[in-house]
């Protein structure tokens, strides 16, 4: 079950899911717009030959926009960029992380493939940025950029998120997090 505009507000003044800073005009009929933070990551493509997914490779570069800052992201172009909002979730409750239709229309793409959020995770969303579009798109620091929407479990999970015994890579991420693929090849 999706969760409805007046549940997630419920859910989150009883402190069921995190959402800080919370921002009551953000809640839409059922999905929670997300922001974009000041830092992103640029991929540096001229440095790189191959990625080797198995070796612990950042081929990417932390930039800081600024609290009012802006980044032009040009046709083709990739970049990862992170929610403003730390969100948490308890052990009955996923999440789906979309973007925005207004932005998509002009051909902005916030996640390739990493749109699930699993119960029991905490941290700042990753978004997986790219422009579709044959225009460069002028993106800032700040924005509403996203959208969460949640959904009761049937059950609470046997393990969260974030459980030793899953070997979670993203618990607690703060910035834009690069992939950390090469850790599936050290677990056996």
């Amino acid at each position: 079950m999706i969760l409805s505009d007046k549940d997630i507000v419920k859910k989150i003044k009883d402190n069921l899911i995190k959402i800080e800073p919370f921002i009551r005009s953000n809640v839409q009929p059922s999905t929670v717009d997300l922001t974009l933070d000041s830092k992103i990551r640029i991929f540096e493509n001229h440095t790189v030959g191959i990625v080797d997914i198995k070796k612990k490779q950042d081929i990417s570069v932390l930039v800081d926009m600024g609290k009012k800052g802006w980044f032009i992201l040009h046709p083709g172009d990739f970049i990862l960029g992170s929610s403003v909002e730390k969100i948490s979730l308890p052990a009955n409750i996923a999440a789906k992380l979309e973007g925005r239709s207004s932005l998509g229309r002009i051909g902005l793409i916030i996640h390739a493939t990493a749109g699930y959020v699993d119960p029991g995770f905490s941290g700042r969303l990753t978004f997986e940025i790219s422009n579709i579009s044959k225009l460069p798109i002028k993106l800032y620091a700040g924005m509403r950029i996203a959208q969460i929407a949640f959904y009761l479990m049937s059950s609470e999970v046997e393990r969260v998120y974030g459980s030793k015994s899953l070997g979670s890579k993203y618990q607690n991420q703060a910035d834009a997090t690069s992939s950390k693929i090469w850790e599936d090849f050290k677990r056996k």
